[in-house]
């Protein structure tokens, strides 16, 4: 009786401040994950026999159709299966972790894990050039998220669990607890501390334990080699790698998000269908390539599903030159296809195959113009997965430890880690501080930095708060005039004009001081002697954030910048203050606040199927040239509008926000309210016709 009251005590109250509970829980995870693991991959073979065993057996007189029809079929199953239960099961998933914890304290619908696993292990069973674990990232994410919820833990100790079930599902995929740990802290929490870190090792730990018990104790990749240094010259050699690798990764991830932009802006085709039709296309793309380049292939394309054996395949140095670019190039496309249509799956695995190839290229390369010097091919396979991986990702510890762990290789760890290095911090250049996996969140109009939901400004367009009634004054004017408009307008900077009224430059009162100080004769010097001309000037245009204005500002110490035209940079159109940023972030502040606070009110009442929805304004549409105040009441009640996508600029919208021909909105909403949207939003032309 005694150890039923202590047991109720202890579970019964869900004291979130135990140290039992906070192990206790990251066990349970663990162990959730693990399994979770294990029956995802079996399903994945399941689906790939009944796809690329059993069909090609009773269609044998069709040849090789199959290779086109089962990512077909593939894509028919999985399109409606995430478009009409969890839209948040759509592309890769990490990024959707990543919001998760950013924003929603954690929070993942249960139905995600779910959905996820069967809308994957179908993608990739049947073909889909992607991974398992984005997948397992975020199915071990949402068991982990459902524990903390049903438990009604706070909302650190949900985020806690979900990187404790994200960890989980890297370690018992790849059998590699030590990278598990890290990706999580290192990208879904985006911070190293002890209060995380000590329940994310028992999770790993226990997930990695049911991995290898299931599938064994060996690394992923076997590597028939010890790769090492063969000459101190390849320390010349490898950081080229590294740098090349950050082209060939920048340029896969705008490839995919391109992809990705055309599907979505493929009105006429449903949503739900488009991933059928990126089936279709991998089909062509697996029938055609053996007769363009020689390159055959008998059960499955290489380019097909996660693509372990053509990683081993360079590895154990069996590729020629022309072979590892031409699947270099098609596996950027198919991938692109695949996650671009609608598929379901992980961009871990493509950017270990890509990697893995590119690599492999440039020591055949090397080795051709120097011969004898380099290591063989493998090695720089090796190293070539870790540089691309971390150049897409970002996680440059993840990257080589996930790689140690694949392959148990530590003889190449100095040049992998510094090839890894140079990827990541030229990858960052190009892709402007974005990752593939933040990338995703910032076209949404959320930015993610350390975990977090950062730089709000970035919401807030230069036109929405700048000042447009100012002051101005011609260069011609004396110093005795300069100083009476300071003293009438009380302001520290005033915009000069030309003859013209163009911008000819700015002057501040610190410019009039200064000339008082060294003698200048107030009657005879004019503004145009002691301003700062137009030449040395930041400017800003209208349709640039406030984050970028803040940015400009704080380099060189301004207080203001002048606002100018697009179609005339001599054209002023206002000013950009202080406190025109600080008006702007307490807009943006509060914009996001309400929206937290609607999305929290939905969530209280219970309102299921809710989604994030996307529409483009069309020229036609009956929003277009109003504000968001006007359009309000003919939305739908229950919906939230996130941001605004204008121009590469996403915008925080507010009641004085614009509407323009082509912003692609973004709105949370009630999946039975979607329809309602559209027609409030979208064009009218069918039901003019209609009415015609």
């Amino acid at each position: 009786m005694k150890l039923k009251i202590f047991t109720f005590k202890i579970f019964g109250n869900w004291d979130s401040s135990s140290e039992a509970l906070f192990i206790g829980t990251a066990l349970i995870v663990g162990l959730g994950t693990g399994l979770g693991a294990v029956a995802f991959r079996y399903l994945i073979q399941g689906v790939e026999w009944v796809g690329y065993d059993w069909f090609p057996v009773i269609t044998a007189g069709w040849g090789k159709a199959y290779v086109l029809i089962i990512p077909a079929i593939g894509g028919l199953i999985v399109g409606p299966l995430v478009y009409f239960f969890a839209r948040e099961a759509k592309g890769h998933g990490v990024p959707e972790v990543m919001e998760a914890v950013a924003l929603r304290g954690g929070r993942i619908r249960p139905i995600v894990a779910v959905v996820k696993s069967l809308a994957s292990a179908i993608s990739i069973g049947s073909g889909g050039s992607v991974g398992r674990e984005g997948p397992i990232v975020q199915i071990g994410s949402a068991l982990g998220s459902s524990l903390g919820q049903k438990l009604g833990l706070s909302d650190d100790r949900i985020r806690n669990l979900v990187a404790c079930g994200a960890a989980g599902g890297i370690a018992a995929t790849f059998n590699a607890p030590i990278a598990g740990v890290v990706f999580a802290l290192e990208i879904i929490l985006g911070e190293f501390s002890v209060k995380y870190f000590s329940s994310v090792v028992v999770s790993a730990v226990t997930a990695s334990v049911i991995g290898r018990a299931v599938f064994g104790d060996i690394p992923a990749f076997h590597i028939p080699i010890d790769y090492g240094i063969n000459s101190l010259w390849e320390f010349a050699f490898y950081p080229v790698l590294g740098l090349a690798a950050a082209i060939v990764g920048a340029g896969f991830v705008y490839l995919l998000y391109w992809s990705e932009d055309v599907f979505d802006n493929w009105k006429s085709v449903p949503e739900w269908v488009q991933p059928a039709i990126g089936g279709v296309l991998l089909g062509v793309v697996a029938l055609s390539y053996p007769a363009l380049t020689g390159i055959t292939w008998d059960r499955m394309p290489q380019v097909y599903n996660v693509g372990y054996e053509i990683i081993e395949s360079a590895l154990a140095n069996q590729l020629a030159l022309g072979a590892v670019l031409i699947l270099l190039v098609l596996k950027m496309i198919v991938t692109s296809l695949t996650l671009g249509s609608g598929g379901s799956g992980g961009v871990f695995a493509p950017a270990l195959f890509m990697g893995a190839m590119f690599g492999t290229a440039f020591e055949l390369v090397v080795n051709m113009l120097f011969p004898g010097v380099a290591a063989p091919p493998g090695a720089y396979a090796l190293v070539g997965m870790a540089a691309l991986f971390a150049a897409t990702a970002h996680a440059p510890l993840t990257a080589v430890l996930i790689l140690f762990e694949l392959t148990g290789d530590y003889k190449i760890m100095l040049p992998l880690m510094f090839t890894v290095v140079i990827a990541t911090l030229f990858a960052q250049k190009l892709l402007k501080g974005e990752s593939i996996y933040s990338l995703k969140l910032t076209r949404r109009g959320v930015r993610i930095q350390h975990g977090r939901d950062v730089d709000v400004l970035q919401g807030v367009l230069v036109n929405e708060v700048m000042t447009r009634d100012i002051h101005t004054i011609t260069k011609d004017v004396n110093l005795k005039g300069l100083s009476r408009v300071f003293n009438k307008t009380r302001h520290h900077g005033i915009a000069i004009l030309d003859g013209q009224g163009k911008l000819w430059g700015m002057v501040t009162i610190s410019d009039l001081e200064y000339a008082i100080h060294n003698g200048k004769a107030l009657s005879i010097t004019t503004v145009g002697e002691i301003g700062t001309p137009y030449e040395k000037l930041s400017m800003i245009y209208p349709d640039e954030s406030i984050g970028d204005a803040l940015n400009k500002m704080s380099r060189r110490g301004f207080g203001r910048l002048p606002v100018i035209s697009r179609d005339d940079s001599r054209h002023l159109l206002g000013l950009v203050q202080r406190r025109d940023i600080v008006e702007s972030y307490q807009l943006a502040r509060t914009k996001r606040a309400e929206i937290q606070h609607r999305a929290q009110r939905m969530k209280i009442r219970n309102i299921d199927g809710t989604e994030f929805v996307e529409l483009v304004l069309k020229e036609n549409s009956p929003a277009t040239g109003k504000t968001v105040g006007e359009i309000a009441s003919a939305l739908p009640h229950e919906c939230i509008l996130i941001s605004i996508r204008r121009e590469g600029n996403m915008l925080i919208p507010h009641g004085e926000t614009e509407l323009q021909t082509g912003d692609q909105l973004t709105a949370f909403i009630r999946s039975e309210d979607v329809e309602e949207l559209y027609k409030s939003l979208s064009r009218r032309e069918e039901e003019t016709q209609e009415n015609d």
